[in-house]
């Protein structure tokens, strides 16, 4: 399948924003005792650090819907399109919880389950593999559906975040599927658009994403409806406008799917049809979402066992699950030390994301390549 440009410099750079929220989240001094936007404890810088992030899954879910639309076309065969996506899907969850939860957490006794967002990609594959041979206004309907009124349903793991205990595991929802899928059924009906000339597309995103920041504020300002969390006064103007876009990830309400895929279509607007050497070298990164996905957590979590030792913790002072083989207090970095790996991290995974995307390039045959 011929490759869209746009798409996989979006993509390139979501992951690299994506990789910022994973190294503060696993190094950060107040990582495992205080969210970051918890407007009480937080700093204006690290509530960004972390809000901006929130760009990357959203993104993530409906290009890869946008990408089933493009491969069904390419096959011009949906029965072929829906068992690709059906093995795709599968193949998803099963990374999900072996190569990636251990990433995420590396303890060898894997007390810790966690449906992410690649289980929810690919549990959207799945289920998209039986809606496939329906028409596309009718996936496009059902996506809208379910992002303006999944916020109705307010309990259940299909829609909202659960923790299960197991014998001495857990097993925590943090995508609830059914939100993400909706997202991901947009993406696929807007498919079709990446097929329009540059000028077209560039306009057409232009207007959806404005009239989705659009959306955003009204509804905000009613602040009845759109997210569970209402904004409210604070101390300061400045905080004030923090609580304004403080909106809800888990699982992503109407309010969030409105700002940042609204974003994502401003970027779009933005950056389809311009090829430069900048582009050129985020796109390295978005040519190989998977691949930088999984590799970028073996990569962070063998740093954060160096912070420890550096810090002069022992093996006997680690404590997994939830806190990562961080000790309980007393570990982690300041916010800038925080930025200088995130920048070291992007660098070191570069040359790999580049030599990976020339060996699929050049190894086409091999079809399990089209799976990583």
């Amino acid at each position: 399948m011929k490759r869209i440009y746009s798409i996989d410099l979006i993509r390139g750079l979501v992951m690299i924003i994506m990789a910022l929220d994973h190294v503060r989240d696993l190094m950060h001094t107040t990582s495992i005792s205080q969210q970051p936007t918890d407007l009480n404890t937080t700093t204006p810088l690290l509530f960004f650090t972390r809000w901006i992030t929130h760009l990357c899954a959203p993104t993530f879910v409906f290009l890869s819907g946008v990408s089933a639309f493009l491969s069904m076309e390419r096959r011009n065969d949906r029965k072929a399109t829906g068992k690709f996506l059906l093995t795709r899907g599968v193949w998803l969850v099963v990374l999900e919880f072996t190569l990636i939860n251990f990433g995420i957490f590396f303890d060898v006794h894997f007390k810790i389950f966690i449906f992410d967002v690649i289980a929810a990609i690919g549990v959207g594959f799945i289920i998209l593999s039986l809606l496939v041979r329906c028409p596309v206004r009718i996936i496009a309907i059902i996506g809208l559906v379910v992002v303006f009124l999944h916020n109705l349903v307010l309990a259940g793991p299909l829609f909202a975040p659960k923790v299960f205990p197991f014998g001495d595991r857990l097993f925590v929802m943090g995508y609830p599927p059914v939100p993400w899928l909706g997202v991901m059924l947009v993406g696929f009906a807007c498919g079709r658009m990446f097929g329009m000339d540059v000028a077209r597309q560039r306009s057409l995103f232009l207007k959806i994403g404005a009239a989705s920041i659009g959306l955003f504020v009204i509804l905000r300002f009613v602040n009845m409806y759109g997210d569970s969390l209402p904004w409210s006064h604070q101390r300061s103007g400045l905080f004030g406008f923090l609580s304004f876009i403080n909106l809800t990830k888990y699982p992503p309400s109407l309010d969030f799917c409105l700002v940042f895929l609204g974003i994502m279509f401003m970027m779009l607007s933005a950056l389809t049809g311009v090829e430069n050497r900048w582009t050129e070298r985020v796109r390295v990164y978005g040519k190989v979402p998977l691949f930088y996905f999984l590799v970028h957590w073996y990569i962070i979590h063998p740093l954060l066992f160096v912070m420890l030792f550096l810090q002069g913790f022992k093996t006997s002072d680690m404590r997994f699950g939830f806190n990562f083989g961080r000790p309980q207090t007393g570990s982690g970095i300041p916010l800038w030390g925080v930025y200088l790996v995130w920048i070291g991290l992007v660098a070191v995974m570069y040359p790999l994301c580049k030599w990976y995307g020339r060996y699929k390039e050049s190894h086409k045959e091999k079809t399990w390549l089209r799976y990583l």
